[in-house]
């Protein structure tokens, strides 16, 4: 496996992910599947945004990006990972987290946030495993799929708040 920062060529890959995931599940409340055009917009306004390779293909990927539009929150991100069917539960999601965690610290972002939809076991597994807790539960919050969903907030303190924080504009 190989993790490296995406590419806006890596769009296509990126979508053949992430497509399926928007029209057959819930995991994401997006209700219509973005064009190439949109992921490689997305991969350029992310903080930072990572895929992994396995034997040359791209199996998933984690990218962070804007916590909240106003100014004051710019030293906190969202996370979020996609996985591929096939390459769930062998170590690729916890690869990928600690990777963008690492990235994240160094370049002074303070907070980390992860929404979920609920249940689901295996994302709350990764995040609390890596230090993240959980801050809400938003009870039908997203109709989707002839339903009613839960969302999950989860955090994690990446390093200590210090006056005055200064971020590292470094994409690698």
């Amino acid at each position: 496996m190989v993790v490296r920062v995406a590419r806006p060529d890596d769009a296509e890959a990126i979508l053949a992910i992430y497509g399926p995931i928007v029209s057959d599940t819930v995991i994401s409340f997006e209700e219509e599947v973005p064009t190439e055009g949109e992921i490689r917009a997305r991969i350029e306004a992310s903080h930072v945004w990572l895929v992994a390779e396995v034997a040359g293909q791209v199996a998933g990927y984690a990218y962070a990006s804007r916590f909240h539009p106003r100014a004051a929150y710019r030293w906190s991100v969202e996370v979020s990972i996609y996985l591929a069917d096939g390459h769930r539960g062998v170590g690729l999601g916890r690869t990928l987290l600690a990777e963008l965690l690492e990235r994240l610290t160094e370049r002074g972002f303070v907070n980390a946030f992860a929404g979920t939809t609920l249940p689901n076991p295996a994302s709350v597994k990764l995040f609390e495993s890596f230090g993240f807790t959980k801050i809400a539960h938003q009870k039908g919050v997203g109709f989707k799929l002839g339903a009613w969903h839960d969302v999950g907030w989860w955090q994690i303190q990446l390093r200590p708040p210090e006056p005055p924080p200064v971020l590292v504009d470094r994409r690698e």
